[in-house]
């Protein structure tokens, strides 16, 4: 066997009591394992992971291949324990219906192989924590962890049994019971000293079982916790559940407790545990926001009874494995370096487990204040969107007038591309005061939902998107090299971008096809040496007359007739001043043309030549690219339009309250009035939707947000072209000339109802999602 330190971070030589020859191992995955073979020069290295303390687990690399094989211990082993081929099962029947698990490949029971059964899976690439106290991301990206491990647990409880045919996989009647018992046997048949604490919590726990509800039939995992969890590697989003060795039927309380543990976890046990500071000062949501996500998750009444009971069961339940873990420390075959401390873990888990049983627990529903905390910003947030509220009203709206009046003078002249010196003024102030790049969370440090509550702010105003460094399109194009650009791409774009020293345009829709299936972009990307040649005709391409328009990021079609259509499409970076590059005319929209922004441009790209390290990501990753730069960028545009809205409702009320007609005020028409009303709800109502999707982008990622996204770009355009609509009629004839924005507003917001896609495009997507929820759903009812 190669016993080599393997680039996967967390495995490391294979220790000495788990070392197995390694050549019948390759000789029998060759022989069972499809694909095995594909690169038969390459030579097959082992090694361990260092996380767990039950059955050893390793890393196999052969060439570009990567499995995780799962293998009982050696040695004597305690019964009932270690069953490999009940964690194989299990993972088949869950990875069968799409629950996130790594995908089984196959099992072994020969013992000959390697000394013992095993059974082998694919290997998942992503971020696993170790840490509950997840360092290194921000507050928002914690939390947002926290709730993607509870609603994975919800779900996987959701799970008919039936439906996965795992009938007999355990025995749902006294559960409860079985748990003290089993564990107790446990404890007893490794002791190495008597701790008269466990035999008192095992006592109590006998006399306190849960009467009415012990018979519960679901699938639990029994070791539910962070360092189990593969989440995806840039999203707060599960993409695997691991270990599997304590799974069967039981009470689904008994994971929600132990994913607990660490609120209750005595202190003079080595894991971090600091209860309450975690939620306010650091993002980690409390027990009680958990426990009503998963109530809510599943559907169950919030009221949660016998809840210290399963707080102490998990606590002797633990206190149990920990001297399990000790006697293999004994007998020489435990996986873990630090096993022998585990003899120190059994008491104060044990006297902890008696202290939860004397507790009381307020965990209901009613008892937390989940209007409050329907939308959740962070503290950063909070303090941000004040700064700005204020901000906008001293300097940026009193500024209003004045730029208007510099682009209506502009309007024929040469330079009428360039912005007002007001507003570079105003960027400096706030980039002074910190309020720059706060659509970015990985600058910012601000959630999506809190992202959204200060686009809705900053919507208020046409030109204040600008002012803090957050105005399409460059906030779309600096989402996209910092989600996908090379260190090199964005060292040269990203930065200036950020600095806002530079500027740039998203070159996509084609005049000439239907770019609404954007399958159809015919621009052509296509290799030549080190170079690829850049051939077609774009428009609408946002922010190309921007005198700082530096680079454009361009889609074509990378063709090749063996991929998918979805798989033949790539972005590259092209410089603005590369020979080629041909800006044909600005495009107005209903007659106005967007200063601000650098107008809306067709360019024609004539056999444009760049370097092949301007490709971003790779070939044929295009619509992969786009769905990850999409999904932000359409939240914050509905967000700004509910600012919009709110600006729209506040000029039809003024004028409201100010005009006589037909001898009374025109709110006293209760056409006018209604106007009001249903103004007010469409602006709650879109709010509530876009704040829905951002947090689904917050907890799930772009591709968990997809519906929802979808939804709200219908939605919101929709109902405030509605209510700009309805501004414009109470005021007349001035709701239509430059003494109003109402027209510029309803011209900007009609546009958003093609701009990213239009709106029967979403429609359809939404409608084949919800056909897909339905059928899913069903299929786990059945």
């Amino acid at each position: 066997m190669e016993n080599r330190v393997s680039r996967e971070p967390e495995a490391g030589e294979v220790l000495p009591q788990h070392k197995f020859d390694c050549r019948p191992l390759e000789a029998y995955l060759s022989q069972h394992l499809p694909g095995f073979r594909a690169e038969p020069e390459a030579k097959l290295t082992i090694a361990q992971y260092r996380s767990g303390q039950s059955n050893p687990t390793f890393y196999l690399q052969k060439g570009s291949q990567e499995y995780v094989l799962r293998k009982k211990p050696p040695g004597s082993l305690l019964p009932k324990a270690h069953k490999i081929d009940r964690e194989f099962k299990v993972q088949k029947a869950l990875f069968s219906i799409g629950f996130p698990v790594p995908k089984p490949l196959l099992y072994c029971s020969d013992a000959s192989v390697i000394g013992t059964e095993f059974y082998v899976m694919e290997h998942v690439q992503g971020r696993i924590f170790r840490d509950i106290t997840i360092p290194g991301v921000s507050p928002a990206e914690r939390s947002a962890i926290y709730v993607a491990m509870i609603e994975t647990l919800a779900q996987l409880h959701s799970l008919n049994i039936r439906s996965l045919q795992l009938e007999g996989y355990g025995v749902s009647a006294g559960y409860c019971r079985r748990q003290v018992s089993t564990w107790m046997k446990q404890y007893q048949a490794t002791a190495h000293r008597d701790i008269p604490a466990m035999i008192q919590l095992s006592d109590w726990l006998m006399k306190n079982l849960p009467v009415d509800n012990d018979n519960e039939e679901n699938l639990i995992h029994g070791d539910f916790k962070l360092d189990n969890i593969v989440f995806h590697p840039k999203e707060s989003r599960v993409i695997a559940v691991l270990d599997w060795e304590l799974s069967t039927i039981g009470h689904p309380l008994s994971d929600l407790a132990h994913l607990s543990l660490f609120y209750v976890w005595p202190r003079t046990v080595p894991i971090v545990n600091q209860g309450s500071y975690f939620q306010e000062n650091i993002g980690i949501p409390s027990m009680e926001e958990l426990m009503s996500i998963y109530c809510r998750c599943r559907g169950i009444n919030s009221i949660l009874p016998n809840w210290n009971f399963f707080l102490a069961l998990e606590c002797f339940k633990m206190a149990g494995i920990a001297q399990g873990v000790y006697s293999r420390y004994l007998l020489g075959n435990s996986a873990s370096e630090n096993s022998f401390q585990f003899a120190n873990f059994v008491q104060p888990l044990a006297e902890t487990g008696l202290q939860l049983s004397k507790r009381t627990f307020r965990t209901t529903l009613s008892q937390i204040d989940t209007t409050r905390k329907l939308f959740v910003q962070t503290r950063r947030g909070q303090e941000i969107l004040t700064r700005v509220k204020h901000f906008m009203e001293r300097y940026i709206l009193p500024a209003e007038k004045e730029v208007i009046e510099f682009y209506v003078q502009k309007e024929n002249s040469v330079d009428k591309w360039k912005k007002p010196p007001v507003i570079d003024k105003l960027k400096e102030m706030a980039k002074a005061e910190g309020l720059w790049n706060l659509f970015l969370p990985a600058v910012s440090g601000l959630s999506q939902v809190d992202y959204a509550l200060i686009a809705e702010e900053t919507g208020k105003c046409f030109f204040a998107p600008d002012v803090f460094n957050c105005q399409a399109p460059d906030t779309g194009n600096m989402e996209l090299l910092h989600l996908y650009g090379d260190e090199k791409q964005k060292q040269q774009w990203l930065e200036p971008l950020l600095q806002g020293s530079i500027a740039s345009c998203f070159c996509m829709t084609e005049p000439d096809v239907a770019s609404s299936d954007a399958t159809n972009i015919e621009c052509s990307i296509q290799r030549d040496g080190d170079s690829y040649v850049v051939n077609g005709k774009k428009w609408w391409s946002s922010g190309a007359g921007n005198p700082k328009c530096k680079i454009a990021i361009v889609m074509g079609r990378t063709k090749n007739a063996t991929t998918p259509r979805h798989k033949q499409h790539s972005m590259i970076l092209v410089p603005i001043n590369t020979p080629g590059v041909e800006i044909i005319r600005p495009l107005s929209v209903f007659g106005y043309m967007d200063h601000l922004h650098g107008g809306h441009f067709e360019i024609h790209f004539n056999q444009v030549r760049v370097p092949a390290s301007n490709l971003i990501l790779g070939e044929g990753r295009g619509f992969e690219i786009a769905q990850g730069r999409l999904g932000p960028g359409r939240i914050h545009h509905c967000m700004r339009t509910v600012g919009l809205a709110e600006r729209a409702l506040q000029i039809m009320c003024e004028r409201a309250t100010q005009r006589v007609a037909f001898k009374k005020k025109l709110h006293s028409h209760e056409v006018v009035a209604h106007w009001i009303a249903e103004s007010r709800i469409a602006i709650e109502e879109i709010r509530l939707l876009t704040l829905k999707a951002a947090h689904t982008i917050d907890t799930l990622g772009n591709t968990g947000a997809i519906k929802q996204i979808a939804m709200i770009k219908v939605a919101a355009p929709r109902a405030v072209c509605k209510i700009i609509d309805r501004a414009i009629q109470v005021c007349g004839g001035a709701g239509v000339s430059q003494d109003y924005p109402l027209a510029n507003m309803y011209v900007l917001t009609r546009t958003l109802r093609l701009a990213d896609g239009p709106d029967e495009v979403h429609l359809s997507a939404i409608a084949k999602l919800e056909l897909a929820d339905q059928a899913r759903s069903l299929r786990a009812k059945m």
